[in-house]
């Protein structure tokens, strides 16, 4: 495939670059795990509703940290088209800022809040289960 003026007398070939992934499927693999990572996170707070109100809350807190860090991550990664070196730095980027706000939320819900500890972290540790088992299957 060529591409040029109508009666140019130059032609220049079109160079086709092949990817194994475009940026939009990993879009779509990042929203999926955040949507499902925000269920989990709901799923949990319902189940620890049998045990108070105080639980209840701090599981749901502790799963919806995890989905926000995940969202703000995918933003930071899938943002732009970039160079590979550029990729990297994004990814590590991304890693920092969602580990910030994982930790920073946990210490929110466990010391600001003081809320109970073993729930925060099983609403923490069931909404990572999901962005763990999201890449394993197709949807």
């Amino acid at each position: 495939m060529v591409r040029g003026c109508i009666g140019a007398t130059w032609w220049k070939p079109v160079r086709r670059g092949y990817v194994l992934n475009s940026l939009d499927a990993g879009r779509r693999l990042a929203l999926r795990t955040v949507l499902l990572q925000l269920a989990v996170a709901a799923m949990v707070g319902t189940v620890f509703l049998l045990r108070g109100h105080r639980e209840a809350v701090a599981a749901a807190a502790g799963g919806f940290t995890v989905a926000l860090g995940t969202a703000l991550m995918s933003v930071q990664v899938f943002g732009r088209l970039v160079g590979g070196a550029a990729a990297f730095a994004r990814l590590l980027l991304g890693m920092l800022l969602k580990w910030a706000v994982v930790v920073g939320g946990l210490g929110l819900i466990l010391f600001q809040y003081k809320l109970p500890p073993l729930a925060a972290v099983t609403g923490l540790v069931a909404a990572y289960a999901v962005y763990l088992l999201a890449f394993r299957f197709k949807g």
